[in-house]
Formats: structure tokens, C-alpha cells, sequence
């Protein structure tokens, strides 16, 4: 009796099953990190890319009226760190360094111009025109000149990209680069140069035409 009872299988407990598990999970993650070192073995297990998007689909169309004077380029270094709270950075955290490059212009809106807005004298000689204060477009970034200069990240923040549909997301540093190339546009004079630039090309448009004097002021 005793010794069937000795062959009669015991349960695991929880912990043993979670710990198995958990030691499971970090063979597999280490082979893969030797298997990528291995040489040849890079090209066999190699992965192809093939585009099957579909045809990209026209929404909307939306007439344009206003004048792009100037256009500017930034480039930011964007350093987000993510820590957790009661762990060290090497079990749970991240830090990212970030070159984002990018390009905001400004404009003058020529649709907002009306009647009271242009005057010519009887000759047609003087003409005067105001037109609206200058203002900025949301900033584009460029995909082919910002990049990821390094990232950190912690044990188990390596371990949930491996089951993330959308592992190492750039998303956050990106919003941030937005952000920083948008302020740094706001101090950087940029209106104040496309509405010189607009003054300077409706002056020569009109004095093709004919008139002597061109006033171009920007106001409300």
C-alpha cells in the first residue's frame, strides 16, 4: 500500500507552476538572443517584407487660399525616461533618446481678405491692401531624417514586447518632437518673415501691373 502510494503522481503547487513558467519564458528570450548572434543563422531565419495595402482612398477635397511665405526646418533631441515606482530601472523602465526632424510653415490667408480690405485711387496708381497676421501650420515630421538614437529598457519591459502587437512604439517620443518643433517654430520669427515675404510678393505683382505704389500692412 505504501509503495502505490509512492508512485501515485503529486500536484504542483501554484508557485512551482508560475516559476516554472516564468524560467520557461526566459530560455526561450535567451536562446533567441544567441541564435540571432550565431552567424548564418540571421539570413536563414531571415523575415521579407511585402506590401499589400490597399488602394489609398480620396475623403475629401478642400479648396486652398492661402499663401505659404516661409518654411522652417528644426531638428530636437527628445530624451523620455519612464520609471517605475517601486522597482529599480533595470527590472521595469525605459528611456529613449530621440532626433526628431521636421518642418513648420506659415502662411497668410487670402481668403480672409474683403472689400474693406483694398483700395485704389482713381488713377490706379496707389494701391493699399491689409491683410491678416501670419500664422503657423502644424508641424510635420519627417519620418526619413528623425530616428532613435538609443533605448533602455528594463526586464520585463523586454519581455512584454515579445507579446505586444506593437513592440518598441515610438509614438510617445514622436508626440513630444511634434511638440517641441511647434514651440520652437513660435519663437523663432517665422511669421514675421512669411509676412514680409507676402508683402513683398504682392508688391511686385502689382507694380507688374501697373501701379506705382503698393502699401501692404497685416493686421487684424
Amino acid at each position: 500500500m505504501t509503495n502505490a502510494l509512492r508512485r501515485l503522481p503529486r500536484r504542483m503547487p501554484g508557485w512551482a507552476k508560475a516559476v516554472t513558467a516564468l524560467v520557461l519564458v526566459l530560455a526561450v528570450f535567451l536562446a533567441g538572443i544567441r541564435w540571432s548572434l550565431l552567424p548564418g543563422l540571421k539570413d536563414l531565419f531571415g523575415t521579407e517584407s511585402r506590401d499589400r495595402s490597399g488602394p489609398a482612398l480620396l475623403e475629401s477635397i478642400q479648396d486652398m487660399s492661402r499663401y505659404d511665405a516661409a518654411s522652417g526646418n528644426f531638428q530636437v533631441v527628445v530624451d523620455l525616461e519612464k520609471n517605475a515606482k517601486y522597482l529599480p530601472d533595470a527590472i521595469h523602465g525605459t528611456r529613449t533618446l530621440y532626433v526628431g526632424a521636421g518642418t513648420v510653415d506659415a502662411y497668410v490667408d487670402l481668403g480672409r481678405i474683403g472689400q474693406d480690405d483694398v483700395s485704389v485711387d482713381e488713377e490706379r496708381t496707389s494701391a493699399t491692401i491689409r491683410l491678416p497676421h501670419a500664422q503657423l501650420g502644424r508641424p510635420a515630421l519627417d519620418a526619413d531624417r528623425s530616428y532613435a538614437v538609443s533605448k533602455q529598457r528594463g526586464l520585463l519591459d523586454r519581455l512584454g514586447d515579445l507579446f505586444s502587437d506593437n513592440p518598441n512604439s515610438e509614438q510617445a517620443v514622436q508626440r513630444l518632437a511634434v511638440q517641441h518643433i511647434g514651440e520652437a517654430a513660435e519663437d523663432s520669427g517665422l511669421t514675421e518673415r512669411a509676412e514680409a515675404n507676402t508683402t513683398e510678393m504682392l508688391g511686385g505683382l502689382l507694380r507688374s501691373l501697373g501701379f506705382e505704389e503698393v502699401h501692404v500692412t497685416h493686421g487684424a
